[in-house]
């Protein structure tokens, strides 16, 4: 029997290359080149499956020409780069990458937060560019972190893991808002208290986004929510580029509406909105949340694991989707 072929769509750890190829027949990308849309189909032409990283689109289009991919499997947690209808439709199954780089992403979105809150990127800016003659009561005066109101908008795993950093480690009170209420018992352990979202952007002192990018969550914060928030709060996203409106968050910063913002995602990235590149007040950071190498590692090992899992006949540890049976099928007699 001939090994399933797959395709490596980007650059990943050299190990876990070599663990595919036991596995399956391999095509690598470790050049690392950026295909359009059109050359990822042609790269999968022929291809079981394929490891994606996040800024690669599975649609219908290309499922529609790729008629032998059986398994596409996410480095990332998220996959808002995958339509899953269109995946679950033709019999195609997908998975994801999550829990392994929960700790480590709430770790940095926690730095990220304080970072901004203490200004840290503008009074390095100042330091370096000789500016720094003498010390001055309000020079980049900031605000608190212990003690303040933590609000977190997505309360999942790195939400909760946000929430349990702020309130065990920084005495935080914490209030979030989610598409469903926690559990009384995981309230209790992250000391949080759920509240609606007009109360949490009015009240908290440092808003962290943490919720998943759908189109129903598309620019969740806007100028209207931008608006609601105190004048000294801060913003941290850590979720995806499309959740914030950036140019909208771009021009209350430059108004000062609000004191500042972190972050790690954008719209259209890599692609960063002009504006923000010219406001102090903003952290940002290119998409590094889950940036440990052992945590990239694991993320990369979970993708592999899935793939030989579904191509093996397995069930995939970490699905994404349930593909429809006579679909499923009839591609896999391909």
């Amino acid at each position: 029997m001939r090994k399933p072929s797959i395709l490596i769509a980007r650059a990943i750890h050299p190990e876990v290359v070599a663990f595919l190829q036991q596995h399956f027949e391999v095509q690598a990308n470790q050049d690392d080149t950026v295909w359009s849309p059109q050359e990822l189909v042609q790269q999968l032409q022929g291809k079981d499956g394929v490891l994606t990283t996040g800024s690669q689109s599975i649609d219908g289009a290309l499922l529609a020409a790729c008629p032998q991919l059986k398994a596409v499997a996410n480095m990332a947690v998220g996959y808002n780069n995958f339509d899953v209808p269109a995946l679950t439709a033709a019999g195609v199954q997908a998975t994801n990458a999550p829990d392994v780089l929960t700790e480590t992403t709430a770790d940095f979105g926690f730095a990220l937060l304080m970072a901004t809150a203490r200004r840290v990127t503008e009074s390095e800016h100042y330091l370096r560019a000789g500016l720094w003659k003498e010390w001055r009561y309000d020079l980049f005066a900031g605000a608190e972190v212990h003690g303040s109101t933590l609000g977190i908008i997505g309360m999942g795993r790195i939400g909760q893991g946000i929430a349990k950093r702020g309130a065990y480690g920084f005495g935080m009170k914490v209030v979030y808002h989610n598409r469903s209420r926690l559990t009384a018992e995981l309230e209790a352990e992250c000391k949080a208290a759920y509240v609606s979202k007009q109360a949490l952007l009015q009240t908290a002192d440092h808003v962290v986004l943490v919720l998943p990018y759908t189109p129903e969550n598309h620019h969740t914060i806007g100028a209207a929510e931008l608006a609601q928030m105190k004048p000294t709060a801060t913003l941290i996203n850590i979720a995806r580029g499309g959740i914030v409106d950036d140019a909208a968050l771009a021009q209350a910063l430059k108004d000062q509406r609000i004191a500042a913002a972190g972050l790690d995602v954008f719209e259209g990235e890599p692609r960063v909105h002009p504006d923000l590149l010219t406001v102090p007040n903003v952290v940002l950071t290119p998409h590094i949340a889950s940036a440990t190498t052992a945590t990239r590692r694991a993320m990369a090992q979970l993708a592999a694991d899935n793939l030989v899992a579904v191509l093996g006949g397995q069930q995939p540890l970490t699905p994404v989707n349930t593909p429809n049976d006579a679909a499923k099928a009839q591609r896999w007699a391909v």
